[in-house]
C-alpha cells in the first residue's frame, strides 16, 4: 500500500492518511483486482448482487454484502477487512473462500483501498471515527 505521512520523522504516533494520498494507481489496481476476483460475488461496483442481502439465504449462510458503503463493512477496520480477504468468511459461516494463496498482501490490501475510495465521505468519516485504519 502506497500512502504518504503515515509515520511522521519525529516517532509520533502515525497520522490517518486522507483518501487522497492514497496512490491513485493503488486504487485503479485495486479495482481490476476486485472485478476480476470478487465482483461475480459482491457485484461489478462492490454494490452487492443479492438485495436482501441480511437475510440468511437457503443454505443457511449470509449472502455476499455490498462493499461499496451501503452495508456494513465500514464497520471493521481495515485489519479486520484484510482478515476477511486472506482467511475468508467459511469459519465464521459464511461462504467467503480464503484468497491468501491466490492474492498477495499487497493486491488484498489494494482492493481494500479500491472499496475505501467508493465510501461516501460520511461514511468514510464514520469508519474513522470507529478506528478504520487499525
Amino acid at each position: 500500500m502506497l500512502l504518504m505521512g503515515l509515520v511522521p520523522a519525529s516517532g509520533a504516533e502515525p497520522s490517518v492518511p486522507d483518501r487522497a494520498t492514497t496512490d491513485p494507481r493503488v486504487v485503479t489496481a485495486g479495482g481490476k483486482l476486485f472485478r476480476r476476483n470478487c465482483a461475480v460475488c459482491h457485484g461489478w461496483t462492490a454494490e452487492g448482487t443479492v438485495a436482501d442481502w441480511e437475510k440468511p439465504g437457503p443454505d443457511g449462510k449470509m449472502p455476499p454484502p455490498p462493499l461499496n458503503g451501503s452495508a456494513h463493512a465500514w464497520h471493521h477496520p481495515r485489519s479486520g477487512l484484510l482478515l476477511s480477504i486472506r482467511q475468508g468468511t467459511v469459519r465464521i459461516g459464511g461462504n467467503m473462500p480464503a484468497w491468501k494463496e491466490k492474492l498477495s498482501d499487497a493486491q488484498m490490501s489494494a482492493i481494500v483501498d479500491y472499496l475505501i475510495s467508493l465510501w461516501p465521505d460520511e461514511v468514510y468519516q464514520a469508519w474513522l471515527k470507529r478506528g478504520g485504519y487499525k
